[in-house]
């Protein structure tokens, strides 16, 4: 670097230095800021207390009412339940229904879904992956049967079977979970699953409920509540990326701001399905036709919990005052891996982000299928991203060339271009760049022919920014030092919380980041060897060498796979341009640029158009 590249380089550190302690936030924003997460937290806790406390209190009543006469409790529980009196006393149970790839754990309290565990598939910590698990998740029926509000969740269901455990891994099997109410009254609730399917079949099936269910009653309401855990050793960039989707009747699939403490949304239209999405795996309900309306609800947990939100959902479902009525549903509880989901027709591969508009085709029409086709005849992963990485470098070569050839047109150039510089006056810029512009179009340049490859590159080069990260085939998959492609590799930890570096750069130091920096830092070296003789501005040459050290920051936390395809991807151009070197005579190229300044300068197709148009209309063109 000369003198003035220094200084522009201290200049640029000093201002981003000023720029960071002006713009960093006063006390008065970070009290603000603190007020309101402590505010969310409190809402959390004091919703999580209050709950606590009625099942408390619950509890302190049902114990009570275990020592009263059996006549006065029945009386007690006849005014409260009405009905559903007979199905409040019992003791939680559990069936287990499994197949060769999910294990789902159903209560008899609530008849609903206790626990789901993917049998694949494990925690960064080597534990069985359960996508929720406990009692703090709710999934319930709450309508109003005799002036009296019921909810299914506090009711305890008969299994038709006595077996605790049922396999369906060679045929279908069925449970089914039998609420009765009344003398004929019954809420069924249906659970099939199918051997080696991701999807549990669910009906709610209602029989005899006219004159339990009020009567002006036209859809019944579902909760389903779920408190959900970290599942990853990045536990902030999965939090980000962890959400509630939904998808609308005949509309796009959305979801809630992930980075929201607090963020709901109300579905005022049918719904066709709603997923509790986690940055690899999701939890989706799924109507056979579509739910009337919802609400959604995600709340940031309190990361002391080791779960990362609670997501909850009000889903109104079609009620008929007719003797029977089923109303089909399905869960799916899986990854959320493209080619899995893309098998349901139900545009649940929305769920992985791979960007929008032209990223998003980039990877779904280019890198996923070249990914896939090396990992069904290759296991490592880091090996995939190698040969990936040459595979895209070669398709981009022809451009790598093109914007190599340009840049050394213009460098060869550069002596003739300070001549002209040095016949105007220094004030007269507009000249100045007039003569060189009359320069370039003589000998036929391109000024702007070394920045349009560089523009054709950039949707792959965004494409793969959205695609590793996103990537489950990557999950918990090794390669030399790091132990999981899909998280950060880290050399280096320390457990000391340090203002700033701390939240935004992590505790931690990723190797392969730290061999991306220098692979760009390298690459820096030979672009600013093979720009020192254009006219590039001082301030481009600075920020060449700013990038690394932003790249350094903002690629701590990344997943490695990332960090390690560009790695790859700037030792390759590296090597590209050593071999083009070899190949491109900048002598060659002057004297072919001078032999260009006696052919007469070519127009352009649109300039002859309007030349034409001119000479129709009378106008005569001035002399060349």
């Amino acid at each position: 670097m000369d003198r003035n590249s220094i200084i522009g380089l201290l200049i640029i550190g000093a201002i981003i230095i000023i720029f960071s302690i002006v713009s960093s936030p006063s006390k008065e924003d970070v009290e603000r800021a603190k007020k309101q997460q402590d505010s969310a937290m409190a809402a959390f806790k004091k919703t999580n207390e209050e709950k606590e406390k009625i099942l408390t209190l619950e509890k302190k009543k049902q114990d009570s009412l275990k020592n009263l006469p059996d006549t006065t409790r029945k009386s007690d529980l006849k005014d409260k339940y009405g009905s559903f009196a007979p199905s409040t006393e019992g003791s939680e149970e559990f069936v287990t229904i499994e197949n060769n790839l999910i294990k789902i754990k159903i209560s008899n309290k609530g008849g609903r879904i206790y626990s789901a565990q993917l049998k694949h598939y494990h925690t960064w910590d080597g534990k069985p992956l359960l996508l929720f698990d406990g009692a703090n998740n709710e999934f319930g029926l709450n309508f109003f049967s005799q002036n009296k509000s019921i909810s299914t969740n506090d009711l305890f269901f008969t299994p038709s079977t006595a077996e605790k455990h049922i396999s369906s891994d060679k045929e279908t099997k069925s449970l089914s979970m039998k609420l009765l109410c009344g003398d004929k009254g019954r809420i069924e609730y249906l659970y099939s699953l199918e051997p080696n399917s991701y999807m549990l079949k669910f009906k709610m099936n209602f029989s005899n409920l006219d004159s339990i269910i009020s009567n002006n009653a036209s859809y019944l309401t579902l909760n389903w509540k779920a408190l959900i855990p970290g599942l990853e050793k990045g536990v902030q960039w999965e939090s980000d990326n962890t959400s509630i989707y939904w998808k609308l009747m005949d509309e796009e699939v959305n979801y809630l701001n992930e980075r929201s403490e607090d963020v709901k949304e109300n579905l005022k239209t049918k719904v066709k399905w709603i997923a509790y999405k986690q940055q690899f795996f999701s939890t989706i309900l799924v109507a056979d036709s579509a739910f009337l309306n919802a609400q959604v609800h995600a709340l940031k947990a309190d990361t002391a919990s080791h779960c990362l939100k609670k997501f909850m959902a009000e889903i109104s479902l079609p009620y008929e005052k007719t003797g029977k009525q089923s109303i089909p549903m399905k869960f799916y509880f899986g990854p959320n891996q493209v080619k899995i989901l893309k098998q349901f027709n139900l545009e649940f591969e929305q769920l992985v982000p791979l960007g929008w508009a032209i990223f998003k085709w980039v990877n779904q029409f280019l890198v996923i299928p070249i990914f896939n086709f090396l990992g069904s005849y290759i296991s490592n992963y880091g090996l995939i991203i190698f040969l990936l990485t040459i595979i895209i470098k070669i398709l981009l070569f022809p451009l790598t060339y093109k914007s190599y050839l340009s840049s050394a047109k213009m460098r060869v150039l550069k002596p003739q271009v300070d001549e002209l510089n040095k016949k105007i006056p220094k004030e007269k810029t507009m000249e100045r760049q007039q003569a060189a512009m009359a320069l370039y179009k003589k000998v036929g340049v391109n000024p702007m022919g070394g920045c349009i490859p560089i523009l054709l590159q950039f949707p792959i080069l965004i494409a793969l920014f959205r695609f590793f990260p996103a990537s489950i085939e990557l999950r918990q998959q090794s390669f030399l030092w790091a132990t999981d492609l899909s998280t950060y590799d880290s050399i280096c930890s320390w457990s000391v919380q340090i203002p700033f570096v701390s939240e935004y750069f992590g505790n931690h130091l990723s190797l392969f980041t730290l061999l991306m920096c220098g692979s760009l830092i390298l690459t820096t070296l030979m672009n600013s060897e093979q720009m020192a003789g254009t006219s590039q501005m001082p301030g481009m040459k600075v920020m060449m060498w700013m990038m690394p050290v932003m790249m350094l920051l903002w690629f701590n936390n990344y997943a490695a796979g990332l960090s390690y395809y560009y790695f790859l991807a700037n030792m390759i151009t590296f090597l590209q341009t050593i071999i083009i070197r070899r190949f491109v005579d900048d002598k060659k190229i002057l004297s072919q640029l001078e032999a260009n300044k006696a052919k007469p300068v070519k127009r352009s197709k649109f300039q002859q158009r309007l030349e034409e148009m001119a000479k129709k209309r009378g106008y005569k063109l001035p002399k060349k």
